[in-house]
Parts: C-alpha cells; structure tokens; sequence
C-alpha cells in the first residue's frame, strides 16, 4: 500500500485522499497539544512558509496516545495551534499511532521506516526516558512519542523518520533537498 492510496478525515470531519499531495513533499507528523515538544509548531510553521511555495507539505496527526496530551476534541486542537502558534498548514483528526486501531497512515509509514533518527547523546538518553513512559509503544517500528516527524519524497517514497527530539530546523535541509 502507498500513502497516495490512503484517505483521512481532516479537522473539520472531510475526508481528503492524500492523492491530492502526489507531486508534493510531504511531513507527516504525529503531535500533541499538551506535550513537552509542543513548542516545535513554531518550527513547524517557520519551515512550512519557508517552503510551501516549492512543493512542501505538513500533514498534522494529533495523538492523544502518549499521557493524553492531545486532549480536546478536533476543533479544540486547531484553535490552540493556530491562536498559539500561527499554524495554517493542513491539520486532521486525531488518531491512534500504534494498535489494533492505529491509523492507515501510520502503519504505511512505519512499516516504509522503522527505525527514527536520533542525533546527539541528549538526544538519545531523552528517548530512551520518553520510550519508558510510552504505553503504547510495543513493537519494533512503533511510534515512541509525539511529533515524530516521517519525510516523504515527491514519488511517495518515505525518505526519513526522525524522533520528536529532532526539531524542525535540524530538518530544514533534507526537507530542501527534497525540493
């Protein structure tokens, strides 16, 4: 299965095929509203006006798997994010990462990259805590918090997979390598 076979259900309860994005590079990412890295929607924002214009997309997931930090219901969400931090790029109903009821997408995503980077030893011993107190993280390949962040080229190749520790701007030129 390729994501471009997938349709989802946005914010506002329309399903959309991600066909629509064929052509385009895409970030997918699972986040929370509650979360520690939270603050990353910022840099979210910064890279998806930096290159949007060129073909790239962020597709937003919240998740509320992970110590119930994605409370509050779809329109909740998108009022915080984009009354907090300005977010105008594409954001969808909330769904599961991992389990019996996780969300097409993500099994697509995870089974093309099963591994995360992690750079750096902060980095690292961060995940190895957060992966502690994940519930849902079971399996090899599973989602271990929020905002972990899946590049996908413009053929609908999953290029990367980068741990919610990789923050937006140390991104920013795999995502214009892309471009």
């Amino acid at each position: 299965m390729n994501i471009y076979d997938l349709t989802v259900k946005d914010a506002y309860g329309n399903d959309v095929a991600l066909s629509g994005y064929r052509g385009k590079v895409l970030l997918i990412v699972n986040t929370a509203t509650g979360c520690g890295f939270t603050p990353q929607y910022e840099g979210l924002q910064d890279l998806y006006e930096k290159y949007n214009a060129e073909g790239f997309e962020i597709l937003d997931f919240p998740c509320n798997q992970f110590a119930e930090q994605a409370p509050g219901t779809d329109e909740e969400i998108v009022s915080f994010c984009k009354g907090r931090f300005g977010v105008t790029f594409p954001q969808f109903s909330k769904i599961e990462v991992n389990g019996e009821n996780e969300s097409p997408v993500f099994t697509v995503l995870k089974a093309a990259v099963p591994e995360e980077s992690v750079s750096g030893l902060k980095n690292k011993a961060t995940m190895k805590m957060v992966e502690k107190l994940s519930k849902t993280t079971k399996k090899p390949g599973d989602i271990r918090w929020n905002f972990t962040k899946f590049l996908v080229n413009r053929e609908g190749k999953v290029v990367a997979r980068f741990a919610p520790t990789e923050k937006p701007e140390d991104i920013d030129a795999k995502v214009k390598e892309l471009l």
